[in-house]
């Protein structure tokens, strides 16, 4: 059956006033019709019914004349997309389009646009900057893809398919040269969004069922005991190298995350039963955590007290000078680790664990919301293992009490193998 598709604009004359009316708008597809405000007003004397256009070259008739053009050239915009997505468009489908009613209609690019804009708004409260400026990362390489791949400026929503999913996936890794640790945190975003609109009833069937990334995890550095007694012992020339060695060491020895330590105040140390215990919460999570200090990190805080603005304990730079300054330091101690800041809490939860504190002790201290968090941060190392594994053959052993002459000889002159395979001859 031919479609047919019409937009046409006309004057509301029952609502005219001192010889200006409102300009409507009447979208018909297969005889049926919407109609719209132009949010346009004009003089009668100056509209054309017939060509419905503002006649004559003045400029007031041009304003109106352009404003009606673009108009329609966004409305048949909407009608062809519609068509592409649907196979079908009703007068009602392109006029909400158009005036942008409903979100089954919503593409893909608005969709994360709002999301980031809402975002943005609780970026400092409960929500950091780093992560907002992720989502805006990952929405512009979503648009450079769908302008590459797609040749065009957006998609919508129910246009999105598991083949969408899957040619982001290869642009990450080879136009981004992303590793799939990127890869996994670049379509995370995207997949929380796809799936809100597909769990709200605009996707029919969620592109990302069958899609899995994951992050590659990689071995995380720790420092050993012996190498950590290194570091502290090993003298160095330049305060600022001294001043961030010292630092490190106090997050070794406390588990506090950088950005945690940055903010400590004097306000964080309270006196409890007569032990210095640093008290707050974390700023990642808002998850409140205790650490009790021992007499070596507190010594770095007196160490450091003349230095103090203000009420913080320390006054350093942000994480990437101190994980610069950290490779040279490391380098310096000859530790041949690729060491950060954060590996100072890979080291405290695994000497923690090793020295025979109870998990669930190590993650309070840290501050995880979860005991698998812990259990990815604490290393079970060949010592804990040999530890673990003595303990538990002596209390095995005293309890079995096998003695040798218990246990059965073979006989001379056979092995029990040939001797079992006779036996299966007679």
């Amino acid at each position: 059956m031919r479609n047919t598709f019409k937009v046409l604009f006309y004057v509301n004359s029952s609502k005219e006033k001192n010889g200006v009316a409102p300009i409507l708008g009447r979208i018909t597809v297969n005889g049926q019709a919407a109609q719209f405000s132009c949010k346009q007003t004009v003089a009668l004397s100056l509209w054309d019914a017939k060509a419905n256009r503002a006649k004559g070259k003045g400029a007031e008739a041009q304003k109106i004349n352009h404003a009606l053009d673009k108009i329609k050239a966004k409305i048949i915009e909407h009608y062809q997309q519609i068509r592409e997505r649907e196979g079908f468009a009703s007068a009602e489908m392109v006029k909400n389009a158009w005036q942008g009613i409903g979100n089954e209609y919503e593409t893909l690019l608005s969709a994360f646009d709002r999301h980031n804009a809402d975002f943005s708004k609780r970026v400092g409260k409960d929500r950091s900057k780093g992560t907002y400026q992720k989502y805006c990362i990952v929405r512009n390489h979503l648009a450079r893809f769908i302008k590459s791949y797609y040749k065009r400026n957006d998609m919508s929503m129910k246009e999105l398919t598991e083949e969408f999913i899957r040619q982001f996936d290869i642009y990450l890794r080879t136009e981004v040269s992303l590793s799939p640790s990127g890869v996994w945190m670049y379509t995370v975003p995207l997949k929380m969004i796809v799936t809100r609109a597909h769990c709200d009833g605009h996707l029919h069937r969620n592109p990302f069922a069958n899609y899995h990334a994951s992050p590659q995890v990689k071995e995380r550095q720790f420092l050993t005991e012996e190498e950590l007694q290194t570091m502290i012992n090993h003298p160095f020339s330049k305060p600022s190298f001294a001043k961030m060695r010292d630092i490190f060491v106090f997050g070794c020895l406390t588990g506090i995350s950088f950005i945690d330590i940055k903010n400590l105040t004097t306000d964080n140390l309270v006196n409890i039963n007569g032990n210095w215990w640093i008290v707050a919460n974390r700023k990642k999570t808002k998850i409140p955590f205790r650490v009790m200090l021992l007499d070596s990190a507190l010594r770095i805080i007196e160490r450091y007290e003349p230095f103090r603005k203000g009420n913080y304990l320390f006054d350093f730079l942000g994480n990437q000078h101190a994980n610069r300054k950290l490779k040279q330091i490391a380098k310096a101690c000859g530790i041949e680790k690729h060491l950060v800041f954060h590996s100072s809490r890979h080291t405290f939860g695994t000497l923690a664990l090793v020295k025979g504190m109870p998990i669930e002790s190590v993650s309070k201290i840290l501050g995880h919301t979860k005991i698998t968090t812990t259990q990815i941060y604490a290393k079970i190392t060949t010592e804990k293992l040999e530890h673990d594994i003595s303990a538990f053959g002596k209390k095995l052993e005293a309890g079995l009490a096998v003695k040798p002459q218990s246990l059965a000889q073979p006989e001379r002159g056979i092995s029990p193998v040939k001797k079992e395979r006779a036996v299966g001859r007679l």
